[in-house]
């Protein structure tokens, strides 16, 4: 497989964990129900001039298939970052890292359950080790300690929102439309602010001022609509299950990107931790070898034999 198809997800969760940084930012500054409705409102808005005529197009292929269109745009952008912003505001940073770095499993078992697809080596054991490996980063050196956090309302949203995202990704293989990128992108977004729409009128509805602006700048644009289409490019190339194990890589960016710009220290647990992550990414990469060999597969190798 050519390197360049793993440059779309690794970009995806780089802008990402910057948006982690910004999340933690809007908790006080901008309500969840607003940022999250903003934030595509601005990505449709942006789009529009550019995309809109290609989806003219294609309107009959989007008629076809709008209530698929609609699934996942309420699956990838309604619950998984709306749910986010809310669960902000009742749990920890920690825990809803340790939470989203479960989506890589999540799509692993979403995989096999509905599109049939036998789990490989590297998917179960890569996605381990990667796990391990957020838990050493997440738990500053003693996994153990993340035990003693208590549970919070917001840690159930996130099992949710992980779960929602695990299953857009899975989803968004299944169906293979015959729609370009870029429309297929902009008819979720479409679907997204419809869905959005009835929790900002419901409010509260948060003034955009100079205080929180460039956070929905940073949200609607980098994180939304760039990251969305690299994320489904990269589904496309290397499929749900690898896609996902990049995911990892949120925690160990997120301390880069800490340590040069608010002057945080990188501590040693930061090296062990993230080693263990580009072990399980790069485990997941080449140990393809499916984990249950398949009956015609085993039928052929039998008759070869």
């Amino acid at each position: 497989m050519p390197l360049i198809y793993f440059l779309p997800p690794l970009a995806t969760v780089l802008i990402w964990s910057g948006n982690m940084t910004i999340n933690q930012l809007t908790v006080g500054a901008i309500a969840p129900s607003s940022i999250a409705f903003l934030r595509w409102l601005l990505a449709l808005v942006v789009m529009t001039p550019f995309v809109l005529p290609a989806v003219l197009k294609h309107r009959d292929e989007i008629y076809r298939n709008w209530p698929k269109l609609a699934l996942l745009g309420l699956l990838g952008m309604g619950l998984w970052q709306g749910l986010a912003y809310v669960a902000a505001e009742t749990t920890t940073a920690t825990n809803m890292g340790i939470l989203a770095a479960m989506v890589p499993l999540l799509t692993v078992l979403l995989s096999a359950l509905i599109l049939r697809e036998p789990p490989t080596l590297g998917g179960i054991f890569g996605g381990v080790l990667a796990f391990i490996g957020v838990t050493v980063l997440l738990g500053r050196g003693d996994p153990l300690s993340l035990l003693q956090l208590q549970v919070a309302f917001g840690d159930a949203l996130m099992v949710v929102a992980a779960t929602c995202y695990a299953l857009y990704g899975v989803m968004l293989k299944r169906w293979a439309m015959k729609l370009p990128p870029w429309v297929m992108l902009y008819a979720q977004v479409c679907f997204a602010v419809l869905f959005l729409l009835p929790p900002y009128l419901m409010g509260p509805m948060t003034p955009v001022d100079s205080h929180n602006v460039w956070l929905i700048l940073y949200a609607g644009i980098p994180a939304s609509i760039i990251t969305t289409f690299l994320w489904m490019r990269a589904v496309r190339q290397i499929g749900a299950n690898q896609s996902s194990i990049f995911i990892n890589l949120m925690p160990l960016f997120s301390a880069l990107i800490a340590m040069g710009f608010l002057g945080e220290r990188v501590a040693g647990f930061h090296f062990i931790g993230g080693l263990l992550i580009l072990a399980g990414v790069i485990m997941a990469q080449t140990l393809t070898r499916p984990l249950v060999r398949s009956a015609g597969a085993s039928k052929t190798s039998n008759a070869q034999q």
